[in-house]
This record gives C-alpha cells, structure tokens and sequence, in this order.
C-alpha cells in the first residue's frame, strides 16, 4: 500500500510565506512529504532554488503557481501545476499582476498612513527583500511594528475587502488564468472554492465556464474544509468530471495554525492524487 503523502498548495519567501524554498524543502523532509507544490503568488522566483534544494533532499518538487483572479465581484485564486517557469506569456502576465498589485499598495499605505500607522513602501521593501508585498506582508507589518494586536486585526479592520483601508485592483477573470496556465504547459486548478461562500449554482457556474477554457481539476482537500465541506467539494468535482486536488495553503509563520502537508492537523493528501494528475500531461 502507498502511504507517501503529498501537499499541493504551498507558498515561500518569494510571495507571502515565511519561509525560503530551501527552507520549505527542509521542513517538507521533516514533514514525511514525499512531493510539494511550491505555488506562490503571482511569481515563480522561488521555484529555481526549490527545485535545487528538493534534487538533494530527495523529494519531488512541483513547479506552480497561484494567480489572482476575479469572478462576479469575488476573489478568486487558480493554480498551475507542473508550469513552465520560463514561458515568456505567463511570466508577463505575472509582471502585470505585480505591477497592478504594487499601484494597489501605494494607495493602500497612504490611508494606512491616515489612520495613523507609520509605514511605507520603502520601509515594507527593507522587511521583505525580493518578495512580492501582499496584504499579508502589510498585515505582518503591522503586527510586527506593534500597532495591531494580531494579523487578523489587519484584515478585520484594515485592509481586508470592503474595510476602510481596502483598496481594490483590477483582476483578470479565472477563465484568463486557465488560458494563461495551459499556454505553460501547465494544469490549472480551482484553489480552495470553501472560501469564496458562493451560493452552489455560482460555483457551479464559474466552474463550467472554467472548464471550457480547459480547468482540470478543484482542490476539494484544503486546511479550511470541514469533513462535510470535503466530502460536497469532491463529489462536485467528480460530478463535473475534475480531478481532485488538494493542499495546506503553507505560508510559515503568517498562517502559525497551518503545518505543511497536515494544516491543522487533519489532511491527508494521497501520492495517488499526484499520479492522477501526472496523467494529464502525458
């Protein structure tokens, strides 16, 4: 029986996690996974060092991504797995994300700045060399600075969606991340639908207008699932005819309740599931 576990959804250094790849590599050889997806957002600069780090250890290592994306007002976060990383249309898009995510930042940090907290794009660069500033690494900020007693206070009251520091950005729709996903060579994924709270016919409907621009599979197995949510998510996604999916969402410190490979103590995530997948792109 194969009882080698895997963890399909996991972020560095180089977008919002907290760990360097060669760290997250460590800590996966630590952890018993036998593979991980290394899907940062909107970048793949750590996929270069992870995959060095992995060779070593022994431990097979999925070049991903995790792009932001919007669906009738909702965020939403689709995956690329096994992706060419040097696919120029792909890493474009991404530069564009960024830029689009950096614009969002400045406009954010001066009503930041109006509340009263004393931070800058300067001061977020100097924290975080070479990453891509999210909200997270704000929040983190903050946190760290003193002014908030706790990341989630960030989001509550701050800087999450439709708070007073909120600023919105524009997003391309999950349907362009699919197309941008398979034009590199890779398999795209619904991340975490549990999220969003659509009502069933939504999803449902985002999902068949994904999956004809190519979706193959939905991340039914996630850290926020309930054992009810994940047994809905898989057979909507067997009903719909995609593969499952499934991942942590590992971002280091900044989710300190999230464990590589296990979340919040409970996942499992098959090799099988790996092997499902493989057979796509063969």
């Amino acid at each position: 029986m194969d009882t080698r576990i895997i963890d399909l959804h996991v972020h560095s250094k180089a977008s919002d996690g907290t760990f360097t790849p060669t760290e997250l590599v460590e800590e996966a050889k630590r952890a018993g996974l036998a593979a991980f997806a290394l899907t940062d957002h909107d970048t793949t600069d750590g996929v270069a060092e992870a995959m060095t780090a992995a060779k070593a250890a022994g431990i097979e290592l999925i070049p991903g991504v995790e792009l932001s994306t919007e669906y009738e007002g909702t965020e939403v976060h689709v995956l690329g797995l096994y992706i060419d990383v040097n696919n120029a249309g792909l890493q474009k898009q991404m530069a564009d994300f960024r830029d689009s995510r950096d614009n969002r930042n400045i406009y954010m940090l001066e009503k930041l700045r109006t509340e009263g907290f004393d931070i800058t794009q300067e001061a977020l660069e100097e924290k975080f060399p070479n990453a891509v500033i999210t909200r997270a690494h704000i929040a983190r900020y903050l946190l760290d600075q003193g002014y908030i007693p706790d990341m989630k206070t960030a989001f509550s009251e701050y800087i999450g969606d439709g708070c007073r520091c909120y600023v919105g950005r524009p997003k391309v729709t999950p349907m362009d991340a699919v197309d941008y996903i398979l034009a590199a060579g890779g398999i795209p994924v619904l991340a975490h639908p549990v999220i969003y709270h659509m009502e069933r016919p939504q999803l449902i409907r985002m999902i068949r207008e994904m999956k004809e621009h190519g979706l193959v599979g939905m991340e039914a197995i996630y850290s926020e699932n309930t054992p009810a949510d994940e047994q809905e998510l898989k057979a909507l996604a067997r009903a719909e005819g995609l593969l499952i999916t499934g991942g942590s969402d590992f971002h280091g410190t900044n989710k300190p309740d999230i464990r590589l490979g296990v979340g919040r103590g409970k996942l499992y995530i098959p090799y099988s599931i790996l092997e499902k997948i493989k057979a796509e792109i063969q």
